[in-house]
């Protein structure tokens, strides 16, 4: 697949970074989860010509019919350094186009962002890679370690046919990597007027479930009290509602302690959702940190108004702390009662690396020489990323997909949100961070 003629020669009033983006945006690689999708064929065809295009030798993937993943390898200058995955996925969660402001899949500008689904979710992060690799081996350069840059598909449905499948029967293509870095982290936060930089350090576990409620099939008009909706209602409003209690991981203990040092307060005599609400819109990530989170997704029930089902169908959407998946099922089966079973749709691990090192180090600094004097902090995120995957063969996985972001975006809502953007600045400027990160580290 050639490269758009706009990719090869990007204007000056648009960095190549927001034109890959932007490129990558028009393709409509949006997944539904459960098997459905569009494919990430066309999108991944487009990443490799621009890897080709700087000497590369780009593998393709496919686990199932145009579910595409790319793999490259980039040689270092000092190949007795272990290796770094650099990843991204192609994939998009759907959006309904009749809630946004824009066409989702337009790759539209407007106000200096970059507007369209996959904008901070996460094709601006695959156009820093490219446009930070474009730099540094346009340049005739290398990066100071062997690299393993992938771009994945099927993340937002657990990674199945794309990050899983490649570790399960391709685990070569990884050989010699023992880190990662890949989405949601690296981006500013203002916290007491002061901007610092969020660094991913780890995820909350991930239990998607179906809870299966059944009944009694009966005439709408009768008397029946064995009624699958009514159980199935009554554990999902549970779920729902239950205020899991407060646990602080090291992770989140070391991020409110800088927290409340920025803010000159006691971190003992400040409740932890104070001091994360005191991150502003990122405390939409942060608060969920704090403790498990069960939050209904889904209902499937009934076929007709006046015929009473024997079935009901909820999904939960369960984030757990890190290893404390088995306890939190045998609440949740309390909580529900044993008249509603639990099936585990998906099961993915929480993670926890270390939040100082050398790869922490060479961030902080990275990021120090585009904006001096802001901290770094590190947080555990309440979502889940491919890194997930990659912990399987040994490697440990950080977010860094730096931005800098004007003090009242809402980042976080960015996210699976309506109207997803991203500053065209923003997009220069984790280009250049990367870049740097890539040459030095």
């Amino acid at each position: 697949m050639s490269l758009p003629s706009n990719a090869e020669n990007p204007t000056p009033e648009l960095d190549a970074t927001a034109i890959i983006a932007r490129d990558l945006i028009r393709f409509d690689t949006t997944n539904y989860g459960g098997g459905r999708a569009k494919g990430e064929r066309e999108s991944a065809e487009y990443v490799e010509a621009h890897l080709t295009a700087l000497g590369l030798a780009p593998q393709l993937f496919e686990a199932a019919p145009r579910r595409t993943s790319v793999v490259a390898r980039v040689a270092g200058r000092n190949p007795r350094k272990p290796g770094l995955v650099v990843h991204g996925h192609l994939d998009v969660v759907p959006a309904d186009p009749r809630n946004w402001s824009v066409d989702p899949f337009a790759g539209e500008i407007r106000d200096g962002m970059l507007w369209g689904r996959g904008a901070v979710d996460m094709k601006d992060m695959d156009a820093m890679m490219l446009a930070a690799l474009g730099d540094i081996l346009g340049s005739g350069r290398q990066p100071e370690r062997d690299l393993v840059v992938a771009f994945f598909a099927d993340e937002e449905a657990g990674g199945g046919v794309g990050a899983g499948w490649l570790v399960d029967h391709h685990p070569e293509l990884f050989a010699g990597a023992t880190e990662a870095i890949s989405e949601v982290g690296g981006y500013s936060i203002t916290v007491g007027g002061k901007r610092a930089y969020l660094l991913q350090t780890g995820e909350k576990s991930l239990l998607w479930v179906r809870l299966v409620a059944r009944g009694t099939a009966a005439h709408g008009s009768r008397l029946v009290g064995d009624n699958a909706i009514t159980k199935l209602a009554e554990a999902v409003a549970t779920l729902g509602r239950t205020e899991w209690p407060l646990r602080l991981t090291g992770t989140t203990r070391e991020l409110l302690g800088k927290i409340a040092e920025v803010l000159g307060v006691d971190p003992e005599q400040v409740s932890p959702d104070e001091l994360a609400l005191a991150t502003g819109s990122a405390s939409g990530f942060i608060t969920a940190t704090l403790r498990t989170t069960t939050n209904p997704t889904v209902l499937e029930a009934g076929y007709k108004h006046n015929v009473i089902p024997d079935h009901a169908e909820a999904l939960v959407d369960i984030r757990t702390l890190p290893g404390e998946e088995e306890a939190v099922l045998a609440e949740v089966q309390a909580l529900i009662g044993d008249d509603v079973e639990i099936e585990i749709v998906h099961r993915d691990v929480g993670l926890e690396a270390p939040t100082s090192g050398t790869l922490v180090d060479a961030v902080t600094h990275a990021l120090g020489v585009h904006d001096p004097g802001a901290p770094v902090f590190p947080y555990l995120l309440s979502g889940g990323t491919d890194n997930k995957s990659l912990s399987r063969l040994g490697i440990e996985g950080y977010g860094f997909a730096p931005l800098k972001l004007p003090e009242g975006l809402d980042f976080p809502a960015m996210f699976h949100g309506v109207d997803e953007r991203v500053p065209l600045d923003a997009l220069v400027f984790g280009r250049h961070v990367l870049r740097d990160l890539l040459l030095e580290y």
